[in-house]
């Protein structure tokens, strides 16, 4: 409908007067702290939203999981973690899931082509080698998972962790002698802190999140390498719309923010 030319002035002065009170109230200091305050979503949600996500995002989603609920009472999530490869098979074999996010593009492939559905990267990462404090098995190089003289945790070459570390071994013309595979990333960590291996390779943000209980040793330039996690709502997902809300916090500022403080890369 076109308005009568003799509205539009004292229109366009109401929008001038109501944009700048706009301004003005988003200048306000916040009653929450910035860092911390839970991010705003468009309704209340609730029921349960059910997360299936790569092992080395444990502590991130645990943190924007608690976020999220303390926005909306309502909403119950429930996450599990565990190595890629077997939460696709799950997936795949009809799990009920609302999200799912992997620690591999290839792995999040084979969901997509059965299920459909478009997965979108949320974040990067990429190999360090990890040693308990104090490196009590004296490691200094990428070399040193080829010592038979040292007990060597490794990621199994079926989930994303082992497939690429075997990258690695392999751009670096090293050929590892593993005294265990492990099932997810978390599992090689374990080892290591309770001082059951002498170095692994790990992801560098389970470095970061092992603190003071393990050292990291960055990979030669040769051997560097990365992966992407992609995220995707499942075109199933009983709980579409807390899936969508999921997935924006976790590609948002507050999402971007806990990966990158976590070690991760951000697209």
């Amino acid at each position: 409908m076109t308005l009568p030319s003799a509205r539009r002035p004292a229109l366009v002065l109401l929008a001038v007067v109501t944009l700048g009170l706009v301004g003005c109230a988003a200048s306000a200091p916040a009653a929450v702290p910035a860092e911390r305050r839970p991010p705003a979503t468009s309704g209340t949600l609730d029921g349960t939203l059910v997360v299936l996500a790569a092992a080395s995002l444990t502590d991130v989603l645990t943190t924007l999981v608690d976020d999220l609920e303390a926005e909306h009472p309502g909403l119950t999530v429930r996450t599990s973690f565990a190595g890629s490869a077997t939460l696709a098979r799950q997936v795949v074999a009809g799990a009920p899931a609302d999200v799912l996010v992997t620690a591999s593009p290839q792995t999040m492939a084979g969901v997509t082509e059965v299920t459909g559905g478009d997965a979108v990267v949320v974040a990067r990462n990429r190999m360090q080698l990890a040693v308990p404090a104090g490196n009590p098995g004296h490691v200094t190089s990428l070399a040193d998972v080829a010592d038979p003289a040292l007990t060597v945790a490794l990621c199994a070459p079926e989930v994303p962790c082992g497939a690429l570390g075997a990258q690695a071994l392999a751009r670096a013309g090293i050929t590892p002698s593993p005294d265990t595979l492990e099932q997810d990333v978390r599992a090689v960590l374990t080892r290591l802190t309770l001082d059951e291996a002498d170095v692994g390779l790990v992801y560098r943000t389970d470095v970061v999140a092992a603190g003071s209980a393990v050292d990291g040793l960055e990979l030669p330039p040769d051997a560097q390498v990365t992966t992407a996690y992609p995220a995707l709502v499942l075109p199933d997902a009983p709980h579409a719309e807390a899936a969508t809300a999921f997935l924006a916090l976790l590609r948002g500022p507050e999402g971007r923010r806990t990966l990158t403080e976590a070690g991760f890369e951000v697209p």
